[in-house]
């Protein structure tokens, strides 16, 4: 049934979707009236405990309305910056000024499901202010007072211990989005938190409701610092990063093997002068679960001492086999031909290891090596609190990502996501895009950032991609240039968005609750028609074209064809490299226009609904069905 929500743009709405797979499972659950019973809920679950009202779980002061505003829909919508964009043309990569809750559910329509992993830096709970205050709805003209360069710059939400949210505040902040994330997230997607001690065990729990205690992957453990803080009697040299998969036993076999450190590869030695080179031996045991009897046998070292496995322990080799690797000499005794048998394992032969939870500043950087990145690549020093270091991010990818994924950053901060997937890229040859989003909040007047002319950190995160994307253009200057080469070049760069109100006044429109829904419909078109006259008095083409796509599933990496066979409409080619449609957005459609898609209804086509009088829309509806989309 038609409604007026089928009109009006907005991200999709969570809560709804959820509802409607319920009442498809279980409409028994439903009143007649098309209501939750939540009784039916209960006793479906355990009906000896309907009454029973406690129960293990995390609670907070904001949690439910933080769990509301991460599925309530948003009207808002993203515009195209050509202007601060870096070789938009073929670039895949994005980068997204806004509010990133309200970005997070805009990317619902054209990225669920597609995101192979996210990182994110999220503000650490420290006791001062900080930005995030979801406390967001369309008649709230603040953030587009202040996303439109005000003087007043961005208000922060107070966090402080006084205020006695110092931890709702921040978890009201990481829940609604990590609600929202998991939606973007592939079914083999992982997302890695950067985080310290002072919500570990909060975000923990959070992640364990958000992703579930089974997907839980690792908590690693970075050395942040190269030597302990002279301010504390007990310095703190570490950080976490959790890491939670979207389901465990899809990721688990599509994790990768990273490259053998310099302190891992001197583990391998030539003790007996292989000519086959360095080796380490690892333990041949292993346990009983599933042994056959050929992992029974006693085992005579060249001294002939005999070994038995251990009690609950068999050989992990069937006898055959051991023999054959003896006679190849991979076998080691011990220098004295004594020892509990090993299998050698050379160098030459390993791709690489198996990462653990432990990662030290020598294999992937600290805090300082982040700073200092930044100032090679700015030119300024400080204009950044505690960048994290590239080689940080990279192995994260190193792990995670295969050369043609999707990585999500959505507390960008200086940007450095978006450089580790391009230095990964150029590494391995890969194709991976990045989506980075940060909100313009504006720097302090007095900090470096400021002096550095940088008056939002957003305007750091484009910089630094910038800047990265022209040093790394100037080093192939003199070469010959690579069909592989010329891959890499064309993917540097990227587009940016800017979070803002849609360009239809329809967004405005409020239903009356007390009326049916025809009777809003009704309203809607009532509403419609005298607002959004304004349209024919002048818009931004591209604008509404781009608010469109997003709003019907397009991916940001959209590209626009014009079409020159027709000549009394502009109407372009959309594509973003799985949807395709046919778009204008002209204030009238001609009779060759319509014509057109009237005899090629199996072309998707979109336009704007005024353009249309009740018979052709008739017409194009009757013939195209549900190729034609009319807004």
């Amino acid at each position: 049934m038609e409604t007026y929500k089928d009109h009006i743009i907005q991200s999709p709405d969570l809560n709804a979707e959820r509802l409607e797979k319920l009442r498809q499972m279980f409409p028994d659950w439903f009143t007649q009236e098309g209501q939750l019973d939540i009784n039916e809920v209960k006793k479906a679950v355990n009906p000896d405990s309907v009454d029973e009202t406690e129960r293990y779980e995390f609670r907070w002061f904001g949690k439910s309305k933080a769990k509301r505003n991460a599925f309530m829909p948003t009207r808002s919508t993203l515009h195209f910056d050509e202007e601060r964009s870096v070789n938009a043309e073929s670039t895949e990569n994005i980068i997204i000024e806004g509010e990133n809750l309200e970005v997070l559910k805009i990317l619902l329509n054209g990225y669920r499901n597609k995101i192979k992993v996210i990182y994110i830096d999220p503000p650490y709970n420290t006791g001062e202010d900080f930005l995030y205050n979801d406390d967001f709805s369309e008649d709230r003209q603040s953030y587009w007072e202040r996303t439109e360069q005000s003087e007043d710059g961005i208000s922060l939400d107070t966090n402080s211990d006084a205020s006695g949210r110092f931890h709702s505040n921040w978890l009201d902040m990481i829940y609604s989005r990590l609600l929202v994330a998991r939606n973007l997230l592939r079914p083999d997607g992982v997302v890695f938190i950067s985080i310290d001690d002072h919500e570990i065990h909060h975000l923990r729990k959070i992640c364990d409701e958000v992703f579930g205690e089974k997907n839980f992957v690792a908590n690693i453990v970075w050395q942040k610092r190269t030597s302990p803080d002279a301010r504390c009697n007990l310095g703190t040299a570490h950080d976490y990063i959790l890491v939670y998969a979207k389901e465990i036993e899809l990721l688990k076999p599509n994790l990768n093997l990273i490259e053998l450190t310099e302190e891992r590869a001197a583990d391998y030695k030539n003790p007996d002068n292989d000519p086959r080179g360095r080796w380490a031996s690892v333990d041949i045991t292993g346990q009983t679960g599933h042994a056959t009897a050929s992992q029974f046998y006693t085992i005579t070292t060249p001294s002939g001492k005999e070994y038995k496995p251990a009690a609950g322990r068999c050989w992990a080799l069937a006898k055959e086999t051991f023999d054959s690797l003896v006679e190849d000499n991979r076998i080691w005794f011990g220098k004295n031909g004594s020892s509990i048998p090993r299998k050698k394992v050379f160098l030459s032969e390993v791709k690489g290891s198996n990462a653990w939870t432990w990662w030290t500043n020598k294999e992937v950087g600290h805090n300082q090596a982040g700073s200092k990145e930044l100032k090679e690549i700015l030119g300024t020093t400080d204009i950044f609190e505690t960048p994290k270091p590239t080689s940080l991010i990279q192995q994260i990818l190193n792990i995670a990502s295969k050369p043609d994924d999707l990585i999500l950053d959505f507390f960008a901060g200086s940007g450095t996501t978006g450089q580790a997937v391009i230095n990964q890229n150029i590494k391995d040859g890969g194709n991976r895009k990045f989506i980075l989003v940060q909100v313009p909040q504006t720097t302090d007047e007095n900090s470096n950032a400021r002096r550095a002319e940088f008056k939002k950190i957003s305007d750091i995160t484009i910089a630094r991609n910038k800047a990265v994307a022209e040093k790394i253009k100037n080093s192939y200057d003199g070469r010959i240039i690579t069909p592989e080469d010329q891959k890499q070049l064309d993917q540097l760069g990227f587009k940016v968005f800017i979070l803002t109100k849609s360009s239809f006044p329809r967004t405005d429109f409020a239903p009356d609750p007390e009326k049916s829904e025809d009777e809003n419909l009704e309203l809607f078109h009532k509403y419609v028609a005298t607002k959004e006259q304004q349209l024919s008095i002048g818009f931004d083409e591209q604008k509404l074209i781009t608010e469109i796509l997003i709003s019907r599933g397009f991916m940001l990496t959209y590209k626009l064809t014009p079409l020159s066979q027709f000549t009394e409409n502009s109407v372009f080619l959309a594509s973003d490299g799985i949807k395709v449609a046919y778009i204008c957005v002209d204030n009238t459609l001609a009779d060759t226009t319509v014509d057109y898609f009237m005899q090629h209804p199996d072309n998707k086509f979109i336009c704007i609904e005024r353009a249309l009088d009740s018979t052709k829309k008739f017409n194009l509806k009757n013939r195209m069905q549900d190729k034609f989309f009319a807004f």
